[in-house]
């Protein structure tokens, strides 16, 4: 069930994908094709209970079917015993998903987002975020007009000398990495800044020192900036601005997404992000919706049951199916719902990312109860 949900994915998202890739004529088919594969990891996370609901009614239609299920009743066995083992094996199979396939599709959606910024965005900017703090790095250009050599204090060689007309400054393309020990949220100010500028071919040049920097329209604003430069004294400016080509919402885009974290990874992660002074509710909705897979994959067998689980004389066929995707659609639904809820505060994060998955395991429950008799 899982594989042909995929398929159908992959062939929509490759669509899309050409459609983007259309735009820029240096991007190879077997690119967009590479690029839809290393999506699906990702996709088939998020269509993994659809995948345990349909193939559980499908098992449970094929047992009714075929009177399976009423020689196991008349045996004396209850619904919940012979509802147990595919209970466990859907626990087993959210316990894996979040342990191993959540860690290796987030190292393949990592790879699908770096060529995505490459070929499809054409982004440059690189941030990331570490116990340090946050490190950013940008292209820029570089005043490269050699500094003029130092005169010395003779009368005959300054009169000798003649007055040359100022030099036009020759830009050449280069990259400043900017780090900062913590950001104010939510004025998005950098504190204690370093600015490190490099030629293209990673010559070190100068470097900045600054209380503080502020992103504006086309610059970052350094304030009380303290200027090393490697042939030069040290200077001061107040206010320094260095041009950038970065927003606010680049900087929010630019962080790793939840999907491209590992498991494992994400405690630490929100760790950091907090120290840092960034917001860390959407990794922390993610991780706790992880922790809630199994018990959802577990809701979605006593689901798949309560709509399925018909006496073969009970003619409802198509009524199933469209039960099924009902409560499918009801599940993804509630569960965008909250998390979006959860990622703007207006609902706790546990109550965002445990809701879905302990509603539907207790309506499927409740069902049940009310359905079978022993």
């Amino acid at each position: 069930m899982l594989v042909g949900l995929l398929s159908v994915v992959y062939l929509f998202d490759t669509v899309e994908l050409i459609r983007r890739a259309s735009k820029h004529d240096d991007i190879p088919i077997i690119t967009v094709l590479q690029m839809g594969l290393l999506k699906l990891p990702e996709v088939g996370q998020t269509l993994f209970p659809f995948a345990v609901l349909f193939s559980a009614m499908y098992t449970f239609w094929q047992l009714t079917r075929r009177y399976e299920l009423i020689v196991v009743r008349s045996s004396g066995f209850s619904v919940w015993q012979f509802l147990l083992p595919m209970a466990a094996i859907a626990v087993i199979f959210g316990v894996l998903q979040m342990t191993t396939i959540n860690p290796i599709g987030a190292v393949f959606i990592s790879k699908f987002e770096d060529m995505e910024r490459v070929h499809l965005k054409r982004q440059k900017n690189q941030i990331a975020v570490f116990d340090e703090g946050l490190w950013l790095r940008q292209p820029v250009l570089i005043d490269a007009t050699p500094e003029e050599l130092p005169i010395e204090e003779d009368e005959n060689i300054l009169l000798e000398t003649p007055l040359e007309e100022p030099q036009t400054p020759n830009l050449v393309e280069g990259y400043v990495v900017v780090h900062a020990q913590n950001v104010r949220q939510p004025e998005w100010i950098l504190q204690n800044v370093t600015v490190f500028y490099f030629t293209s071919d990673n010559k070190f040049l100068q470097r900045i020192d600054a209380k503080s920097a502020t992103l504006g329209k086309e610059f970052w604003r350094l304030k009380d900036a303290t200027i090393h430069k490697t042939d030069a004294a040290m200077e001061f400016d107040e206010r320094y601005a260095l041009p950038t080509t970065l927003t606010i919402r680049d900087i929010q885009e630019s962080f790793s997404s939840p999907e491209s974290m590992s498991f494992w990874k994400l405690p630490g992660y929100i760790k950091t992000l907090e120290q840092t002074g960034f917001d860390a509710t959407r990794l922390k909705i993610y991780y706790h919706n992880l922790l809630s897979q199994p018990l959802m994959f577990c809701a979605m067998i006593l689901l798949a049951a309560a709509v399925s689980m018909r006496p073969p004389r009970a003619k409802g066929t198509f009524l199933m199916i469209a039960s099924g995707v009902f409560v499918g659609f009801l599940v993804f639904f509630l569960s965008s719902f909250l998390q979006a809820m959860g990622s703007s505060q207006q609902i706790p994060v546990l109550l965002a990312a445990w809701s879905p998955a302990l509603i539907s395991f207790l309506l499927g429950l409740s069902i049940m109860m009310n359905l079978e008799d022993g």
